[in-house]
This record gives structure tokens, C-alpha cells and sequence, in this order.
């Protein structure tokens, strides 16, 4: 028994040492790709930085992206706009800033008195975005900062000086498929956020398992394709680490214009996914509940679009499953709705749950996404 519990830990920690290898290997290919070899998203081999979103953008959003400098938007490399909705006085980790983009638009929505960090592994994109600090504080009026941008791993949340249970929200767009090991960035997302906190993320989605050759291509790891999660592991991966069911936001189908890539990537598919996932504590509601939206949350007045499943009038009683239940109510949406607990309970809780409609690809094509030609501002 001893002898092969020594072997299991020396089989354990050589599997450790060969994924530190690769994400040593990983990093240094993504730093290169995105550091030096791209200028511009129409560098990029496929239309991943340029699929719109399958729902309409927040006019709050849309108002802040127009005041965002030119040069940060032309260095843009993400799939469409991640903006979560109510964001007043919110701390947002950006993880995988780049060129800053999104971290300027959430500057303007979290206003004053909130903060963004912008983290980033590439020296080039650090220097890059921390040029535009100033200008976006004198564009949006504040008296004092509020966005930094720091270098570091998502993998590293501490190193970076990011502190466990600080933060409200953390969103990324299109990054976390550069990363060989998702489990410890979705598992760092998870422990500084506050309980109540969000993740809300776009990325790159394959439709299977995608094959170990991918991986040593250091153009399809720079492309995502590589790196991309098959979306079911995603489920299974958040659920695990303790995270609530992710809830699809948005889904559209990514093209490969390369032929060399189209030929490299061969039956595997790719579709851009938004997901919002929530941190709830750890007795969370196990009963349904009869919900009213106020019609508080801003750019929200007549309805809440909380994803792509559940839409919320105002003022209209809806009932909802206890996960939703426990997400309305310990989260920062607590105040936005009137919630009534039923004395129902939820069989699903302990059930095998269907997770078909939270697939990217099948979205994408119940909305018949389109795709389209961002400008190169990104407006």
C-alpha cells in the first residue's frame, strides 16, 4: 500500500512539472504572438475579435466604447464587448488586459468610486495600456484613478498583488484559451472574488475534445484554437470548483479564414461563448422562488436580459429554479428584485440537470448569428 501511494504522489508530481512545462512553453508562444507579431486584429487568422454579440450591447457600454482612444481600440485582439450590467462602485479584474479596451470602458461604468485592474503577462501590452491611464481619467472627468494595470499569470492571482475575496466581478475577453491550465485560472477567479461575486467571460469554444497535436502549434495556440475548452468540460470544470451552473449570455460561430489553419484544425468547430457564473455561499437556497424584477438595473428600465434563457419584465412575477433564486439573492441584482420563497422544493438540485442549452454552437445557431466586420475603432 505504501509503495503505491509513492508511486501515485511521483506520477502526480510529474504530471505537474510537465504542465508547468507547457504553460512555461505556452506563455512564452502567446507573448511572442501577441506581444510583437500582432499589430492590429486584422492580423488575426480567424474572426474571433470580430464576431458582434448575439444580443444587444448596453447603451451605457456603447456610450463609454466611443470614449475610448483610438490606438487602444486598434491593438484590440477579444470577442466582442464583455460588459456586465450594474457596475457602479464595483472593483472588476480584467484578467488578460491587453491593450486596455475594456478595462477603459469598465473605468467609466464602475464611475469614481470603483476600480478596474487590468492584468496582463506581456510586457508590450502593460507599457501600451498605461499610457491611455491618464487620458481616459481626463476624458471621463475624474478627480483621481481609477484603473491600474499590473504584469502577471492568471495562474498567480496573489503574485500579482490581487487579494483573495476583494473583488465584485472579474470578466475576461477571449484569454483564458491561451491558458494550458484552465482549472487553476478558473479556481484562482474563484477564490478573490467576494462571495455574491461574478465571473463573466467570453472565450473560444470547440465543438469535441480538442486533439494533443493542436498544442504544438504555436499559431493555433495564439489563435485560441489550441487552448480551446471543449464546452461541456466547462460545466463540469466551474460546478466542480464551486462555482454556480454557468448561465450562456451570448454564442456565435468563429470562422477560420486561414486555409492552412482551416486545414490543421480539420472537423474540429469553434463558437465564441459568454458565460456569467456566479460565487454563491455555500448553503445556498434549495427551493424555487416567485421573483419580480424592479426595473432598476441601469440601461434596464422595461426588462433584464439576465442571460440567454431567462428574461425579465418588470414588474412581472416569474418563478425561477433555487439556483436562479440564490443568484438573485446574493449577488449585487439582490436589490433589483422582490423575491418570494415557495415552499416547493427543487428536484433538479439533486438530479443530472440537461446542459444542451448552454451550448455556444447551439445558440449561435437559434439566434442565426451573423458574422460582421468590427471597425477598427471597435464602434
Amino acid at each position: 500500500m505504501k509503495h503505491v501511494t509513492t508511486l501515485l504522489r511521483t506520477l502526480a508530481f510529474q504530471r505537474k512539472l510537465q504542465t508547468l512545462s507547457m504553460s512555461s512553453s505556452v506563455h512564452e508562444n502567446v507573448k511572442n504572438y501577441y506581444g510583437s507579431r500582432l499589430e492590429t486584429s486584422d492580423d488575426l487568422q480567424t474572426n474571433a475579435a470580430c464576431v458582434m454579440p448575439s444580443r444587444p450591447v448596453a447603451k451605457s457600454a456603447c456610450e463609454a466604447l466611443k470614449q475610448v482612444h483610438p490606438d487602444v481600440c486598434k491593438r484590440y485582439f477579444g470577442c466582442g464587448l464583455v460588459i456586465p450590467e450594474k457596475l457602479e462602485g464595483c472593483t472588476v479584474l480584467d484578467l488578460g488586459s491587453g491593450s486596455g479596451r475594456d478595462c477603459f470602458v469598465l473605468s467609466k461604468l464602475v464611475g469614481e468610486s470603483g476600480q478596474v485592474i487590468g492584468l496582463d503577462m506581456t510586457d508590450e501590452m502593460i507599457v501600451s495600456s498605461q499610457k491611455y491611464i491618464q487620458y481616459h481619467q481626463e476624458k471621463f472627468g475624474y478627480s483621481k484613478l481609477n484603473t491600474v494595470f499590473v504584469k502577471g499569470y492568471m495562474e498567480k492571482l496573489s503574485d500579482a498583488g490581487i487579494q483573495n475575496n476583494s473583488l465584485d466581478v472579474v470578466v475576461s475577453n477571449c484569454v483564458i484559451c491561451l491558458c494550458p491550465d484552465k482549472r487553476t485560472v478558473i479556481s484562482e477567479a474563484y477564490k478573490v472574488l467576494k462571495e455574491g461575486g461574478e465571473l463573466y467571460y467570453s472565450d473560444i469554444y470547440a465543438s469535441k475534445v480538442v486533439p494533443d497535436s493542436f498544442k504544438e502549434d504555436p499559431v493555433l495556440w495564439g489563435e485560441g484554437m489550441a487552448g480551446a475548452l471543449y464546452w461541456r468540460d466547462l460545466i463540469a470544470l466551474m460546478k466542480d470548483i464551486g462555482f454556480s451552473t454557468p448561465h450562456i449570455v451570448a454564442g456565435s460561430h468563429i470562422v477560420v479564414h486561414n486555409p492552412e489553419l482551416q486545414k490543421k484544425t480539420g472537423d474540429v468547430k469553434y463558437a465564441s461563448g459568454t458565460y456569467r457564473i456566479f460565487k454563491l455561499p455555500q448553503n445556498s437556497i434549495k427551493s424555487k422562488a416567485l421573483v419580480a424584477y424592479k426595473g432598476t438595473v441601469p440601461d434596464c428600465a422595461d426588462c433584464f436580459e439576465f442571460d440567454a434563457s431567462h428574461s425579465f419584465k418588470t414588474n412581472v412575477p416569474v418563478e425561477v429554479d433555487a439556483e436562479m433564486a440564490a443568484i438573485l439573492k446574493n449577488t449585487r441584482f439582490s436589490t433589483d428584485f422582490n423575491i418570494t420563497m415557495l415552499d416547493t422544493p427543487d428536484l433538479n438540485q439533486s438530479g443530472t440537470p440537461q446542459y444542451c442549452h448552454l451550448s455556444p454552437f447551439l445558440l449561435a445557431d437559434k439566434l442565426g448569428s451573423s458574422v460582421k466586420q468590427c471597425s477598427k475603432t471597435g464602434r
